[in-house]
């Protein structure tokens, strides 16, 4: 049975822990740097994502764009992760499991980031696949 009840479903996918980059991210290295040396890792796009979304202060602006552009490099490089570790393009990627928020949050900031410069089809596929992934996911990230 997977955590979401559905024995018929795909199980969770449940990504590897990209230990290097978690660690100098939880240090405090500038995402800039992980970004850098870790490109494959999600959690420094959302975080380069997320802290451009905060200087836009919800305006279109030079940030807004930026916010949009390392989500979406989060959010793929995160696609590219769940595909090799058995994802079909469906089904539970658990918020609970950490190595999987960077994925989540790159959707998440993306999904900002669209709703500001007025995308909205991109916005709600976001807040779908947000909720195909795990339906506490949107509220966790503040987008409910």
């Amino acid at each position: 049975m997977t955590s979401f009840g559905d024995l018929l479903g795909p199980q969770p996918v449940l990504l590897p822990e990209l230990i290097d980059a978690e660690d100098a991210i939880a240090s405090g290295t500038d995402p800039v740097e992980v970004a850098a040396q870790f490109p494959a890792a999600s959690i420094a796009w959302a975080q380069l994502a997320e802290a451009a979304l905060q200087r836009a202060g919800g305006e279109v602006n030079h940030d807004t764009v930026a916010a949009y552009a390392f989500a979406r490099t989060g959010y793929h490089r995160g696609l590219d992760l769940l595909r090799r570790n058995g994802w079909k393009g469906f089904g539970p990627v658990p918020w609970s499991h950490e190595p999987n928020q960077g994925f989540l949050r790159s959707v998440g900031a993306l999904a900002s980031a669209a709703k500001t410069i007025g995308e909205t089809e991109e916005y709600a596929r976001c807040l779908d696949l947000l909720e195909d992934c795990d339906p506490r996911a949107a509220s966790e990230l503040g987008l409910d």
